[in-house]
């Protein structure tokens, strides 16, 4: 009796699985069908082509590219500069085909008007500028601007000068979870709270989106680890906890929490010997543990109501326990 009610249990158990996992293809082949006008224009090989007497051509194409208090003699004597060809030279041997790419970024941009239909579909420029990682994407209105430089690989010569826990994620792989962060940017309001749980779960709702919004990515690109930093979080997710518990730094408001676990920063400062293997922004890691905890028991919550909720609510009725 006891193996039949374990096999009747077992599947149920998988019925219900099946069942979900069905749902959430037939959203995905739902999304995948939305019909969006998804424009991009290549500035950057348009840029590297021109000649000084195609500048007023690009002007009148681009005249948001073209700020009013720099003389045209700026901009001829940037076609011929020798590092400027170099990173067009980079960017075109990189992204000439730019096809892979854009196909990612018109499905996040499907899920992005499945889920907020409100927001307006930019218009994609792309860019080969000056190398600037705390600039790789902006979104101004009805502009969405990707500097293509910034996606070269981590192990490419440009960013040599830069720290390794940031040249890493100098690849095409976090493109769309780059994209993504600005949308979610406009789409969060600030956070009020000062203590630490409550900047860990903002940022858990952040991931959350990513969850929806990119679910055809991979799932470590949306915090920005590789696989291996992923998996060493979700290893020592109970431990993690404990630590935050244990030290009583969930109620804290020490600014310093930010940067030993929210900030981009090599490693996670846990000030113990395991310092190095761990990986940075272990508190956003946590909050979005407990807003997916949060979600999966209360499934009739929207994403717009998630971004709205308080985050003592969130916690309190998440019942989040870590992984054993």
């Amino acid at each position: 009796m006891r193996h039949l009610l374990s096999f009747i249990f077992a599947a149920i158990f998988l019925g219900f699985i099946f069942q979900s996992c069905e749902s959430e293809s037939k959203l995905e082949k739902e999304i995948k069908n939305l019909d969006i006008k998804l424009k991009m224009q290549r500035f950057d090989l348009e840029f590297a082509d021109a000649k000084p007497q195609d500048l007023s051509r690009l002007k009148a194409t681009y005249p948001y590219l073209f700020p009013a208090q720099f003389p045209d003699s700026v901009w001829t004597q940037k076609m011929q500069d020798t590092i400027q060809l170099e990173i067009e030279a980079e960017v075109i041997a990189k992204h000439e085909d730019f096809t892979e790419n854009f196909g990612r970024l018109y499905r996040f941009f499907q899920h992005l008007h499945y889920y907020f239909p409100s927001l307006q579909i930019p218009k994609i420029v792309t860019l080969a500028e000056e190398v600037d990682y705390q600039n790789k994407v902006i979104l101004n209105d009805s502009l969405l601007f990707i500097s293509l430089d910034n996606y070269l690989g981590g192990e490419h010569h440009f960013y040599s000068g830069i720290y390794q826990y940031i040249a890493k994620l100098q690849d095409d792989a976090y493109l769309v979870s780059d994209v993504a962060d600005e949308f979610i940017d406009e789409l969060i309001p600030p956070l009020k709270e000062r203590d630490f749980l409550s900047i860990m779960i903002y940022y858990g709702k952040k991931l959350y989106l990513k969850d929806k919004l990119m679910p055809f990515e991979a799932e470590h690109t949306r915090i920005h680890y590789d696989e291996a930093q992923l998996d060493w979080a979700f290893a020592n997710e109970e431990q993690i906890w404990q630590f935050f518990v244990e030290k009583e730094l969930l109620f804290s408001t020490d600014i310093n929490l930010r940067t030993r676990f929210i900030n981009l920063a090599p490693y996670s400062k846990f000030y113990l010997e395991l310092d190095s293997e761990s990986p940075p922004r272990l508190g956003q890691f946590i909050g979005w543990q407990i807003v997916r905890a949060y979600m999966a028991k209360n499934n009739d919550v929207s994403l717009e109501e998630l971004i709205r909720e308080n985050p003592t609510h969130i916690f309190n009725n998440s019942t989040y326990k870590p992984k054993r």
